[in-house]
């Protein structure tokens, strides 16, 4: 399967979004600190997720991204998809030219593997992944830390300034 780090990254993202959205706007400093994806990264593939209208930009203090459609009607195939990733697990990405320029004897049962794949990522939503306990607990454990790293950070500032 051949699903590089920019679906992987898009897929995370958009699960970080739908698990603090509720809060209002997420900036992508905020989904960038918690994920560890470089934030100029996320700037291109937001800029693609939300051409492909899955989420929204808010702009001005306390701008950040909103989901576009409840997470319960945002599915992870159509996240890959936005970011132009492919779900493709066959040696020649589709193109039937496996084995010197000819279709090979197993292109069909990859061909095939890919469109289970894809048809597997077509039904799971956002929504579904947040209900998870163990993405709960991991998205608990993040938000902590990333609370604790800004108290140490606020408490130089004040140690810093104070002198």
């Amino acid at each position: 399967m051949r699903l590089t780090t920019k679906g992987r990254y898009a897929v995370t993202a958009m699960l970080d979004l739908a698990l603090h959205n509720q809060q209002g706007p997420v900036s992508l400093a905020e989904i960038s600190q918690r994920q560890a994806i470089s934030q100029s990264y996320l700037e291109q593939l937001f800029a693609k997720l939300r051409k492909s209208s899955l989420v929204i930009s808010v702009r001005g203090p306390g701008g950040g991204y909103e989901l576009r459609r409840g997470a319960d009607a945002i599915f992870v195939a159509e996240i890959i998809d936005a970011v132009n990733e492919s779900v493709d697990t066959t040696k020649c990405s589709g193109a039937g030219d496996c084995q010197d320029g000819e279709i090979c004897l197993t292109h069909y049962l990859w061909e095939d593997l890919s469109t289970q794949i894809h048809d597997f990522l077509e039904s799971i939503s956002l929504a579904d992944l947040v209900a998870r306990s163990e993405i709960k607990r991991i998205a608990q454990h993040q938000d902590r830390k990333l609370l604790i790293v800004g108290e140490n950070m606020n408490d130089m500032r004040i140690s810093v300034s104070a002198r």
